[in-house]
């Protein structure tokens, strides 16, 4: 399988990112395991969650994610297997979240504990910190670093001024640089990320590891009318794309699946994949069959007439 560089870091990673925020939500940890095994064995091992995963859910108090993974490489014994990304900053208690030096040193520990490991491969600041100097969250990075409790750091939902202070900095004061950004991109979700952020990412060679890459299931094609919303968990989110243009992209998709003996899923993914400034898009499955079409998404190459085609019918605006 090819293995694409994050950045400029010292991650190898496959083409697609598996996305753990379903785990303690919409997958038990028994159904989280036989993901996580069916993902490795297929020669994916690029996972992505959150300290706030899947806090969302009602019940729920945070860390479920972190937990059934940790509980999972126990299992295996296949830590050394296995790219860790997982990302700190958003409220996990009262007077818990942002990413101050004090707060980063209490949450790397509780991750490491949640994940029963020692290090975390990549580790992202969730959403940008106005409130916090930026000089003091990669100093604060830097020790972790040095530490040895972190590989490689990455920035998620930052603005193209933000991002490009923040690595402005780094080359400064010679701190830790964000190797890799997580916006929210897809074929239906274009507009944030093209434009100054994607230029940036291109021209400062940082990864892009996108998420929502099949905005809520809804590039998949079984959202294709209100009907098909009535009883599932994500209908709230995708609700927003069942106009006239979410469904020519739909209608885009569906030709070029066609063209592919593929799914309509499958070729949103392989979109994303052949885009310059993409380096793994972040997709989840909650059960096997989903799971397996990720996987063969990885070895669709689309040709010029084809990505045109879903160019055009996702221009945004």
């Amino acid at each position: 399988m090819e293995k694409r560089r994050l950045g400029q870091s010292s991650l190898e990673v496959p083409p697609i990112t598996f996305g753990c925020n379903v785990f303690g939500w919409t997958a038990d940890e028994k159904t989280s395991f036989a993901l996580l095994d069916a993902w490795l064995e297929a020669g994916f091992n690029f996972l992505d969650t959150a300290d706030a995963y899947s806090r969302f859910h009602p019940g729920n108090q945070g860390g479920e994610s972190e937990t059934i993974i940790g509980n999972w490489m126990q299992a295996r014994g296949n830590r050394d297997k296995v790219i860790i990304a997982t990302k700190l900053g958003l409220e996990m208690g009262p007077g818990k979240k942002g990413l101050s030096r004090t707060y980063m040193q209490t949450a790397v520990e509780d991750s490491l504990r949640r994940l029963q490991t020692d290090h975390i491969d990549l580790y992202q600041s969730h959403r940008d910190d106005p409130e916090t100097p930026i000089e003091e969250t990669l100093s604060a990075y830097g020790e972790l670093i040095k530490q040895g409790k972190v590989r490689e750091i990455g920035a998620s939902n930052f603005s193209a001024d933000r991002l490009a202070e923040a690595l402005k900095i780094s080359r400064e004061k010679g701190l830790p640089r964000y190797q890799s950004l997580q916006p929210h991109y897809s074929l239906v979700e274009r507009g944030e990320f093209e434009g100054p952020l994607e230029d940036l990412c291109v021209s400062e060679s940082i990864g892009v590891i996108g998420y929502f890459s099949l905005a809520s299931g809804f590039l998949t094609g079984k959202y294709r009318s209100r009907d098909d919303l009535a009883g599932r968990t994500r209908g709230p989110r995708v609700e927003k794309y069942l106009n006239d243009y979410g469904f020519g992209v739909l209608k885009a998709l569906d030709e070029v699946a066609h063209r592919y003996e593929a799914k309509p899923g499958q070729i949103a993914l392989a979109w994303l994949i052949a885009r310059p400034s993409v380096t793994a898009p972040i997709a989840s499955a909650t059960n096997l069959e989903q799971l397996a079409e990720l996987v063969e998404a990885a070895d669709i190459e689309l040709d010029v007439d084809s990505i045109q085609k879903l160019d055009a019918a996702s221009k945004p605006g």
